[in-house]
């Protein structure tokens, strides 16, 4: 499916259903899925980018399969200024060929300080290097689900 607004989404999701949110690091695809209820995101997991879109998808593909998710949520790395850069095209060009892939709506989300923001709080806790690394995709993916949980909520009341 084409990747869509997320106000169009509000009318196509069912009224319970989790949703799935991946922030596309470079080496890791971190992980994230709200609860039935699309209230809270929680950190799920990160899957290692490979060298060809194939073999990165596979686990994806399979973990929706598991998961059954309403929707996807894709981070979408936008300049601070709102232009796009490499990182945005690419994004999009994940969320075109994972739409090929699987039939469920795909949401592209403002990811901006997503990553900065999940380091900060990891370094308020004192967390190591090597935690941050191991954690900071999926927390990441959970930050911008949240974000489009939040967002989806008060368009759903409008």
């Amino acid at each position: 499916m084409a990747t869509i607004d997320l106000s169009d989404l509000a009318a196509l999701l069912p009224a319970r259903g989790p949703l799935l949110g991946l922030d596309l690091g470079s080496k890791t695809i971190g992980v994230a899925i709200s609860d039935i209820n699309r209230q809270i995101a929680s950190p799920l997991q990160g899957l290692p980018r490979a060298k060809t879109f194939g073999k990165t998808v596979a686990p994806l593909i399979a973990l929706i399969e598991k998961e059954r998710p309403a929707a996807l949520v894709i981070g979408l790395p936008l300049n601070m200024d709102g232009s796009e850069g490499p990182s945005a095209q690419s994004a999009r060009a994940f969320a075109r060929n994972i739409g090929a892939l699987n039939p469920l709506p795909i949401v592209l989300w403002d990811e901006r300080l997503s990553t900065a923001a999940v380091t900060r709080t990891l370094l308020e806790a004192d967390a190591s290097r090597r935690r941050r690394a191991e954690v900071v995709d999926k927390m990441a993916a959970a930050y911008i689900l949240q974000g489009a949980l939040d967002r989806l909520r008060i368009l759903t009341r409008s």
